[in-house]
């Protein structure tokens, strides 16, 4: 039953903690893992003390166990092992202090440890963290790289030393954390996040050497794991030696085999980048010579054709034929002409020669009577009509008398012509 307390009312601390007692005494003892980081089995004590704390959080619980249980198992455990306690919550009145009391510790193994990884792998697998599309590149020449690595270690050293030698002017942000037992994973997402939040970073390392399996679990862990996956900025891997695999390993965008090759798979090397750019100096120079040899081949082949090498001779030969074609098409056109001028002239010549005006100048005359027209038949004159005789060279009026009218209608002449009465002025 709930108590009943009030500030006029209160209980004395000492039944609170008789209280609390009677709570945690009624707790059934359980199976608790944890890692132990602090161990003191004091000579000549009948208990044992140790401290066992969660490897993934800040959470910790002292544990006591009377000498004969620690015996069985001090040759395997040590402060940094896991294990797994049967124990009994305990709470001391006097203290205040909630402990735990181990009946049984045994060290988890190795296999049960990889069984565990495993079942992690597989999960965070099926997830979509270790896919290749979910990794980011690296820049090619980082300006500031975050490293994250134990303090004074032989790692941070390596990849310091190794990163300024191949590119003198790289520059770190140095993040020293723990990187074993069980403070290493809380203080390497702590750091992780710092790095990440910081713009001119632009890559992390996270790297520690070589060790046992147990030394390189926290990076292994879930939390540090999606940290990684969470982070914004390429994160390189290099833990331990190349046959070490932890999880960290997989999710990483980049993982190194060593820290050594953590920095040169980061930063490249000056003395190679400048090679490089020789060697396409170099081939870019023979690209281009090839190109101008080819151009200029072609050039001479094209300079080489007639047309080129002498332009004036296509022009000099279409001269000569159009002269040859312009004196034959003059003699054409005098031929022309002069058949044209002999054809006007025989035809002048006949139309003259049979024109009524040669005629008139062998002797003959053209009567006409007052309208024009023309007489052809004695009878179409009468006596005493004006005429008009057209000659050669002019006209002259004409009366028809009447002795000149013969019974036909025309007494000839002389010549054989009817006679006609003159009295007209030639004109």
């Amino acid at each position: 039953m709930p108590l009943t307390t009030s500030a006029e009312a209160p209980i004395p601390v000492s039944e609170v903690s008789r209280l609390i007692r009677g709570w945690i005494d009624r707790l059934g003892a359980v199976w608790v893992e944890g890692q132990i980081i602090q161990l003191s089995p004091r000579p000549g004590a009948g208990m044992v003390f140790l401290t066992l704390r969660d490897p993934s959080r800040e959470v910790s619980l002292s544990v006591t166990c009377f000498r004969q249980v620690y015996e069985q198992v001090k040759d395997v455990i040590g402060e940094g092992t896991r294990v797994v306690v049967h124990a009994k919550p305990e709470w001391y009145e006097k203290t205040g202090r909630l402990s735990l009391r181990a009946a049984e510790i045994r060290p988890v193994g190795v296999g049960e440890l990889l069984a565990r990884l495993e079942r992690l792998r597989k999960a965070l697998a099926a997830e979509g963290l270790f896919t290749a599309e979910r990794k980011k590149r690296l820049p090619f020449l980082p300006q500031r790289i975050g490293l994250i690595t134990g303090r004074a270690s032989d790692a941070e050293r390596d990849v310091l030393h190794t990163a300024r030698e191949r590119w003198p002017a790289v520059r770190f942000e140095v993040r020293n954390t723990a990187v074993q037992g069980p403070y290493a994973v809380p203080q390497i997402i702590e750091a992780l996040r710092e790095l990440d939040a910081r713009e001119d970073v632009d890559v992390i390392i996270v790297t520690r050497g070589g060790g046992g399996m147990e030394d390189l679990l926290p990076f292994s862990d879930e939390r540090l794991v999606r940290a990684v996956a969470a982070a914004r900025t390429p994160v390189v891997s290099a833990i331990g030696h190349e046959a070490d695999a932890p999880l960290l390993d997989l999710v990483a965008d980049l993982r190194s085999r060593t820290p050594t090759h953590a920095a040169k798979d980061t930063v490249p090397d000056v003395g190679e980048e400048h090679e490089r750019v020789r060697a396409l100096r170099e081939r870019a120079w023979r690209v281009i010579n090839g190109v101008l040899d080819r151009e200029e081949r072609g050039l001479a082949e094209v300079m080489s054709r007639p047309a080129m090498a002498d332009p004036y001779a296509m022009v000099e030969t279409r001269e000569d034929e159009l002269a040859a074609l312009l004196d034959r098409s003059r003699r054409c056109l005098d031929h022309r002409l002069t058949r044209a001028e002999d054809e006007l002239t025989h035809t002048r010549a006949r139309v003259v020669a049979l024109s009524p005006a040669a005629t008139l100048q062998r002797g003959y005359a053209v009567l006409q009577r007052a309208d024009g027209a023309v007489v052809r038949d004695a009878a179409e004159v009468t006596e005493g009509e004006r005429l008009r005789a057209r000659v050669a060279d002019g006209e002259f009026g004409v009366t028809v008398s009447a002795g000149a009218v013969g019974s036909d209608g025309a007494a000839p002449d002389a010549a054989g012509h009817g006679a006609v009465g003159g009295g007209g002025e030639g004109r």
